[in-house]
């Protein structure tokens, strides 16, 4: 389902919005005081390319000011742009996915400072609780 998703995705969707971030990256990217802002718009653009089987673990809490000014300058109408297209795709039952990884996309077009974007399988291996140590015996 991954590669599937990923393969209609990059042509229906994908391909327009990677293009879309990265241009709004250069732009960030031309003053000193953007270019943390444009590198969140090229990790932006990464995940817009292939999003199916990335997992964002976000957190609000490590770049509070920044994920405030990124709000304000542009993450609004960037997470609305990313919902209303996700509500298009839910319309149809063969959308859904699709929509599924907008609404991802609008969360992380918010506040996208802190997020971490893992594979599926990262994802499981950090969330699995670690192995107990084995008690050690005493010769």
């Amino acid at each position: 389902m991954k590669f599937i998703g990923n393969f209609f995705w990059f042509f229906l969707t994908g391909l327009y919005s990677s293009i879309v971030w990265f241009l709004l990256g250069i732009v960030w990217c031309i003053t000193i005081i953007g270019i943390p802002f444009g590198k969140q718009c090229f990790k932006l653009a990464k995940l817009s390319l292939f999003p199916f089987g990335k997992v964002v673990e976000r957190s609000f809490s490590s770049h509070p000011i920044a994920n405030i000014i990124w709000f304000i300058f542009g993450g609004f109408g960037l997470m609305l742009s990313f919902f209303f297209a996700g509500v298009v795709w839910c319309i149809t039952i063969i959308g859904i996915p699709f929509g599924k990884q907008c609404f991802k996309l609008a969360k992380l077009a918010a506040f996208p400072f802190g997020a971490k974007i893992l594979s599926a399988a990262e994802a499981k291996a950090a969330a699995a609780p670690a192995p107990a140590a084995a008690p050690a015996t005493e010769a």
